[in-house]
């Protein structure tokens, strides 16, 4: 009788102590981590302005941004195909945190530059991080002749800077917003009357459609009073496709200027007159 008692409790004590060691490995292997979220956008600009996302360290993504005429031009122009405002540039990663950048714009005539610093990344796990941020300083230079040669014309007349804070959060695999409020600073303005400093905020929103293909949309609002009446606020709407190496970004805007100076405070046509350019920009990234 007790032989029949004593080899039932052997089995069980034998499986039990098993299955807790299975458990103790289990805890061991499982250990807390921290996952950082990734893709947030397709490429590192929203349509116009600049994402939160950035080029690896020792990688040249480079770009070619063709915005081409207004549609309401007609026939006569071939619905603004006949017209042109390019941009040539790159981005080069010095860390995967820390980018810079330049360019080339047919618009003013103007060369263009710019530091971004990736400080905050989303995350959850160990490290719970509810949005990634990212500070842009940027410079701008015209090169155009000057308009009143004769009076007393200075170098720093030329140049402008840009600061922003971009700060987005990916909702979902699909959803991804940010939010952009930016400091323009012009050294040269047209009247006394005009402010030097101009405050924007800009709104991205990105909506994957599948792997490979998003719907991009982009606003940059800037509070009356501190522009010209005859300026308006840039508005576009994108399509990327990424093949492989390249990415691909189809849109249409109002704005004619591919850098931040110019299509935040420059813009002058209307959605609403037609006034709507279809453009693109080509990237294609290189390992150094």
């Amino acid at each position: 009788m007790k032989k029949n008692i004593i080899l039932p409790l052997l089995i069980f004590s034998v499986l039990t102590a098993k299955s807790q060691g299975m458990d103790l490995l289990d805890d061991e292997e499982e250990v807390p981590t921290t996952n950082y979220i990734s893709a947030t956008f397709k490429t590192n600009r929203v349509v116009n302005g600049h994402s939160i996302e950035t080029v690896a360290k020792r990688e040249f993504d480079f770009k070619i941004s063709h915005r081409f005429g207004f549609l309401s031009t007609g026939a006569y122009e071939l619905f603004g195909l006949d017209q042109a405002n390019i941009r040539i540039g790159g981005d080069y990663g010095i860390t995967d945190n820390i980018n810079v950048g330049f360019g080339r714009s047919t618009f003013g005539k103007t060369f263009d530059g710019f530091t971004k610093y990736k400080f905050l990344k989303q995350s959850s796990g160990v490290k719970k991080m509810p949005i990634s941020a990212v500070w842009v300083s940027h410079i701008a230079v015209t090169s155009l002749k000057w308009s009143q040669p004769l009076r007393e014309n200075k170098f720093s007349d030329r140049v402008s800077y840009v600061h922003q804070l971009l700060v987005a959060r990916k909702f979902s695999e699909g959803l991804s917003i940010q939010l952009s409020p930016t400091l323009v600073h012009k050294n040269l303005v047209d009247s006394a009357n005009r402010n030097n400093d101009i405050i924007s905020i800009g709104v991205g929103l990105r909506q994957k459609i599948t792997s490979r293909t998003t719907i991009n949309l982009e606003y940059y609002y800037v509070p009356t009073g501190q522009l010209e009446s005859s300026k308006t606020n840039a508005l576009s709407i994108g399509f990327d496709i990424e093949t492989g190496g390249h990415v691909f970004q189809f849109f249409l805007t109002n704005a004619t200027a591919p850098f931040e100076k110019g299509f935040i405070t420059d813009t002058q046509a209307k959605w609403l007159d037609g006034d709507i350019r279809f453009g693109f920009n080509i990237a294609r990234v290189f390992n150094f």
